[in-house]
Protein backbone atom coordinates (compact mmCIF):
# COMPACT_ATOMS: atom_id res chain seq x y z
CA UNK A 1 0.00 0.00 0.00
CA UNK A 2 1.34 3.47 -0.92
CA UNK A 3 2.02 6.24 1.75
CA UNK A 4 -0.67 9.09 1.78
CA UNK A 5 -0.93 11.69 3.30
CA UNK A 6 -4.62 14.28 3.89
CA UNK A 7 -4.10 18.15 4.49
CA UNK A 8 -7.27 20.10 5.70
CA UNK A 9 -6.59 23.29 3.40
CA UNK A 10 -7.68 26.75 5.36
CA UNK A 11 -6.12 28.73 2.34
CA UNK A 12 -6.88 28.88 -0.51
CA UNK A 13 -10.50 28.29 -0.70
CA UNK A 14 -13.19 30.06 -1.99
CA UNK A 15 -16.05 31.63 0.43
CA UNK A 16 -19.71 31.79 -0.76
CA UNK A 17 -19.14 34.02 -3.32
CA UNK A 18 -16.38 31.81 -5.00
CA UNK A 19 -13.82 34.54 -3.92
CA UNK A 20 -10.41 33.80 -2.59
CA UNK A 21 -10.52 33.29 1.33
CA UNK A 22 -9.07 31.88 4.39
CA UNK A 23 -11.52 30.19 6.57
CA UNK A 24 -11.03 29.89 10.44
CA UNK A 25 -9.54 26.68 11.71
CA UNK A 26 -11.94 25.02 14.02
CA UNK A 27 -11.20 22.77 16.84
CA UNK A 28 -13.35 19.69 15.75
CA UNK A 29 -11.93 19.68 12.05
CA UNK A 30 -8.78 19.05 13.33
CA UNK A 31 -9.86 16.48 16.33
CA UNK A 32 -12.20 14.40 14.10
CA UNK A 33 -10.21 14.37 10.43
CA UNK A 34 -7.21 13.25 12.44
CA UNK A 35 -9.05 10.21 14.05
CA UNK A 36 -10.23 9.70 10.87
CA UNK A 37 -7.23 9.54 9.04
CA UNK A 38 -5.30 7.23 11.97
CA UNK A 39 -8.35 5.05 12.08
CA UNK A 40 -8.09 4.38 7.90
CA UNK A 41 -4.33 4.42 8.62
CA UNK A 42 -2.92 7.15 6.83
CA UNK A 43 0.63 8.22 7.33
CA UNK A 44 0.16 11.90 8.60
CA UNK A 45 -2.37 14.99 8.20
CA UNK A 46 -1.24 18.62 7.73
CA UNK A 47 -3.30 21.52 9.01
CA UNK A 48 -2.93 24.28 6.58
CA UNK A 49 -3.40 27.68 7.22
CA UNK A 50 -0.94 30.59 6.27
CA UNK A 51 -2.19 32.91 9.47
CA UNK A 52 0.34 32.99 12.11
CA UNK A 53 -2.35 32.80 15.30
CA UNK A 54 -4.29 30.14 13.05
CA UNK A 55 -1.09 27.67 13.23
CA UNK A 56 -0.43 28.64 17.24
CA UNK A 57 -4.03 27.17 17.71
CA UNK A 58 -3.89 24.20 15.89
CA UNK A 59 -0.76 23.06 18.23
CA UNK A 60 -3.30 24.44 21.31
CA UNK A 61 -5.24 21.57 20.17
CA UNK A 62 -2.51 18.97 19.45
CA UNK A 63 -1.05 19.78 23.24
CA UNK A 64 -4.25 19.29 24.54
CA UNK A 65 -4.89 15.70 22.96
CA UNK A 66 -1.11 14.79 23.19
CA UNK A 67 -0.01 15.95 26.53
CA UNK A 68 -3.02 17.76 28.51
CA UNK A 69 -6.53 17.18 29.78
CA UNK A 70 -7.46 15.57 26.80
CA UNK A 71 -4.63 13.07 26.74
CA UNK A 72 -5.54 12.03 30.40
CA UNK A 73 -9.60 11.59 29.79
CA UNK A 74 -9.16 9.87 26.46
CA UNK A 75 -5.54 8.83 25.79
CA UNK A 76 -6.78 6.30 22.86
CA UNK A 77 -7.45 9.89 20.96
CA UNK A 78 -3.20 11.02 21.83
CA UNK A 79 -2.64 8.49 19.06
CA UNK A 80 -4.64 9.72 16.35
CA UNK A 81 -3.55 13.86 16.91
CA UNK A 82 -0.04 12.28 16.56
CA UNK A 83 0.06 12.12 12.83
CA UNK A 84 -1.58 15.98 12.85
CA UNK A 85 0.99 18.73 12.50
CA UNK A 86 0.47 22.48 11.18
CA UNK A 87 1.74 23.85 7.97
CA UNK A 88 1.92 27.36 6.36
CA UNK A 89 1.01 26.37 2.65
CA UNK A 90 0.14 23.58 0.27
CA UNK A 91 3.66 23.90 -0.79
CA UNK A 92 5.05 23.65 2.36
CA UNK A 93 3.39 20.14 2.75
CA UNK A 94 4.45 18.77 -0.73
CA UNK A 95 8.26 19.72 0.45
CA UNK A 96 7.86 18.02 4.03
CA UNK A 97 6.15 14.90 2.06
CA UNK A 98 8.88 15.35 -0.66
CA UNK A 99 12.16 15.78 2.08
CA UNK A 100 10.67 12.30 4.14
CA UNK A 101 10.44 10.00 0.94
CA UNK A 102 12.79 11.86 -1.43
CA UNK A 103 9.75 12.52 -4.08
CA UNK A 104 7.09 14.77 -4.10
CA UNK A 105 3.53 13.61 -3.27
CA UNK A 106 1.18 12.42 -6.18
CA UNK A 107 -1.86 15.50 -5.28
CA UNK A 108 -5.36 14.31 -5.15
CA UNK A 109 -7.83 17.21 -5.07
CA UNK A 110 -11.21 16.43 -3.21
CA UNK A 111 -14.14 19.09 -4.26
CA UNK A 112 -18.23 19.34 -4.20
CA UNK A 113 -18.12 19.51 -8.00
CA UNK A 114 -16.17 18.50 -11.28
CA UNK A 115 -14.05 21.35 -12.20
CA UNK A 116 -12.23 21.70 -15.51
CA UNK A 117 -8.78 20.96 -16.37
CA UNK A 118 -8.09 17.89 -14.49
CA UNK A 119 -8.94 14.30 -15.24
CA UNK A 120 -12.12 13.57 -12.89
CA UNK A 121 -10.94 10.00 -11.52
CA UNK A 122 -13.67 7.61 -9.80
CA UNK A 123 -13.07 6.07 -6.26
CA UNK A 124 -12.91 2.60 -7.31
CA UNK A 125 -9.94 3.59 -9.84
CA UNK A 126 -7.77 5.54 -7.18
CA UNK A 127 -8.42 2.88 -4.85
CA UNK A 128 -6.72 0.44 -7.26
CA UNK A 129 -3.84 2.91 -8.14
CA UNK A 130 -3.49 3.42 -4.08
CA UNK A 131 -3.21 -0.18 -3.93
CA UNK A 132 -0.55 -0.60 -6.32
CA UNK A 133 1.29 2.73 -5.73
CA UNK A 134 4.14 0.97 -3.16
CA UNK A 135 6.30 3.34 -1.34
CA UNK A 136 5.23 6.02 -3.92
CA UNK A 137 3.95 9.28 -1.41
CA UNK A 138 0.21 10.81 -2.44
CA UNK A 139 -1.15 13.54 -0.97
CA UNK A 140 -5.36 14.40 -0.75
CA UNK A 141 -6.69 18.45 -0.20
CA UNK A 142 -9.43 18.74 1.74
CA UNK A 143 -10.81 22.22 1.11
CA UNK A 144 -12.41 24.37 3.99
CA UNK A 145 -14.76 27.36 3.77
CA UNK A 146 -16.77 26.45 0.46
CA UNK A 147 -13.99 24.44 -1.32
CA UNK A 148 -10.62 24.32 -3.04
CA UNK A 149 -9.83 27.36 -5.20
CA UNK A 150 -9.74 26.47 -9.01
CA UNK A 151 -6.43 27.41 -9.38
CA UNK A 152 -5.85 24.23 -6.15
CA UNK A 153 -7.99 21.77 -8.42
CA UNK A 154 -6.45 22.61 -11.70
CA UNK A 155 -2.72 22.02 -10.33
CA UNK A 156 -3.61 18.67 -8.73
CA UNK A 157 -2.89 15.55 -10.35
CA UNK A 158 -5.76 13.32 -10.04
CA UNK A 159 -9.10 15.43 -8.91
CA UNK A 160 -11.05 13.27 -7.30
CA UNK A 161 -14.94 12.22 -7.80
CA UNK A 162 -17.17 14.23 -5.99
CA UNK A 163 -19.64 12.61 -2.94
CA UNK A 164 -22.91 12.35 -4.37
CA UNK A 165 -26.07 11.25 -1.88
CA UNK A 166 -29.33 10.57 -3.24
CA UNK A 167 -30.62 14.09 -4.34
CA UNK A 168 -29.72 17.30 -5.56
CA UNK A 169 -28.47 18.74 -2.39
CA UNK A 170 -24.50 18.40 -2.03
CA UNK A 171 -22.99 20.31 0.51
CA UNK A 172 -21.34 18.00 3.45
CA UNK A 173 -18.97 19.14 6.35
CA UNK A 174 -15.54 18.72 5.78
CA UNK A 175 -15.26 15.99 8.05
CA UNK A 176 -18.16 13.84 7.03
CA UNK A 177 -16.28 14.27 3.37
CA UNK A 178 -13.52 13.62 4.66
CA UNK A 179 -14.40 9.89 6.39
CA UNK A 180 -16.25 9.04 3.84
CA UNK A 181 -13.09 9.25 1.11
CA UNK A 182 -11.03 7.96 3.03
CA UNK A 183 -13.64 4.52 3.55
CA UNK A 184 -14.02 4.29 -0.06
CA UNK A 185 -10.27 4.18 -0.40
CA UNK A 186 -8.99 2.24 2.45
CA UNK A 187 -11.87 0.60 3.66
CA UNK A 188 -12.44 -3.19 3.95
CA UNK A 189 -14.50 -4.45 1.75
CA UNK A 190 -16.08 -7.63 1.99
Amino acid sequence: MSVVYCALVHHPVRDRDGQLATAAVTNIDVHDIARSSHTFGLDGMFVVTPIDAQRALVIRILEHWRVGAGKRRMPHRSEALAICQPAESISDVREQIAARHKQPPRVIATAARASGGVQVQSFNKLRAQLEAAGEEPWLILFGTGHGLTDEVLSSADILLEPIHGRGEYNHLSVRAAAAIVFDRLFGQRG
